[in-house]
């Protein structure tokens, strides 16, 4: 488990990034800061690893503060997904994916081998081991940053908009891969985004954020769409336009859903809605 307590970041030319947040996020599920850019949220994301110190405030994980450990140490043992994948561009795949393990002292042999079942665990097939960067689209890349941070074997790992960068249909796919790493890998996973409905299919536990990381609500994402806390919110996550109210409509290949403008949303199958 991850605790925020009483966090507050503050920085020299006087910007509040953070004030008194708390918050527990829970072991072995997802939870997804979402809000506009500024808010805070990826300064909350980084304090969790100690790339961004807090000015006050302690974060503990399983109870134990981490201002007390080795930054380099901790960081090396969460793993850590960002937009734009980050991949070293002279390091073949598989060296970025082992880039951690070969830090942390495992042979060349082991951390390759260790690559390559990662290769498959994210969808890559072991024949891209040896390209470079360049030679991969924007949806491998990510792919392999998510594998490069699974790299460890970490029990967090921590996603700064990791998706943002590619187009509609690879954010998609990624996503769907994603929710299926975590139901077989079963992580702890922080994710940031500002999109709400990545928020929405993502998280377990949703975070709504406003400047200074102030909480505007927490919940699941059923208990936020069903009783958005206040105006802001419901605005927020579509409620007061309508995008989110579906009605049925009757059409020659059987009933689909509409939403508030008309627009298809997904289609009604036996035993349940098909999006």
């Amino acid at each position: 488990m991850i605790e925020f307590e009483n966090i507050s970041k503050h920085y020299p030319d006087g910007t509040v990034a953070v004030s008194n947040f708390n918050l527990q996020i829970p072991a072995h599920s997802s939870t997804v800061f979402v809000g506009s850019s500024g808010c805070g949220k990826t300064t909350l994301l980084r304090m969790i690893n100690r790339m961004v110190d807090p000015s006050a405030g302690s974060v503990r994980i399983d109870g134990e503060d981490i201002s007390g450990k080795n930054a380099v140490q901790l960081r090396r043992s969460i793993g850590y997904v960002m937009q734009n994948s980050g991949l070293l561009p002279h390091f073949t795949v598989a060296e970025n994916i082992a880039t951690v393990p070969r830090l942390m002292g495992e042979s060349r042999k082991s951390s390759r081998r260790r690559a390559l079942e990662l290769m498959e665990t994210v969808g890559l097939n072991s024949s891209m081991a040896d390209r470079y960067p360049h030679q991969l689209s924007g949806g491998q890349q990510q792919r392999v940053g998510v594998a490069r941070g699974l790299a460890s074997d970490p029990n967090i790992l921590l996603m700064d908009e990791p998706f943002g960068a590619v187009d509609p249909i690879v954010r998609a796919e990624l996503q769907t891969e994603l929710l299926r790493l975590q139901k077989e890998l079963d992580k702890t996973i922080v994710f940031v985004t500002h999109d709400i409905d990545e928020a929405f299919l993502l998280g377990d536990q949703v975070v709504i954020l406003a400047a200074g990381a102030q909480k505007l609500q927490v919940g699941s994402p059923s208990d936020i769409i069903e009783n958005p806390a206040n105006d802001f919110v419901a605005s927020f996550i579509g409620a007061q336009r309508g995008s989110r109210s579906l009605s049925v409509k009757q059409t020659a290949q059987g009933p689909v859903l509409v939403d508030a403008q008309g627009r298809t949303q997904g289609r009604l199958v036996e035993g349940g809605t098909h999006l």
